[in-house]
């Protein structure tokens, strides 16, 4: 499990290796990743948009940005959490992600809320010790 906290934003992530929806012997790894975004301060804030930077382990990195997650905009009172599960397919065996979600507080105020780096292993991904 991987957490961060910015700005008073609490974000954990457990990702898991989905053996059933990959295959390797095509270049395709899917994982999902659970995610939980909790308000430890002390003001409502609404989540309005997320930015993602995938790369995989030949170094290529994607980016995504849009509105939301899962097709919502989750609003959070002091003390609620919002918890979701998406999906991310490579084309090798391991990667990592990392992101931002932007954030809006009760009196308009944006600001961004650090997601924290996680890595996406899978049983075939080569295994290196420094």
């Amino acid at each position: 499990m991987y957490s961060a906290v910015s700005n008073n934003i609490r974000v954990t992530v457990e990702p898991k290796f989905l053996p059933e929806q990959s295959d390797p012997e095509e270049g395709r790894y899917f994982w999902s990743y659970t995610i939980e975004i909790a308000n430890a301060g002390e003001v409502t804030v609404q989540l309005t948009h997320r930015h993602w930077q995938i790369t995989d382990a030949a170094g290529r990195r994607e980016e995504v940005r849009g509105p939301g997650v899962v097709g919502e905009q989750p609003t959070l009172r002091p003390g609620e959490a919002f918890r979701y599960t998406s999906g991310c397919p490579l084309t090798t065996p391991s990667g990592i992600m990392v992101g931002t979600y932007r954030m809006v507080d009760e009196s308009g105020r944006a600001f961004e809320v650090q997601i924290p780096a996680f890595s996406l292993d899978s049983p075939y991904a080569k295994r290196v010790v420094n």
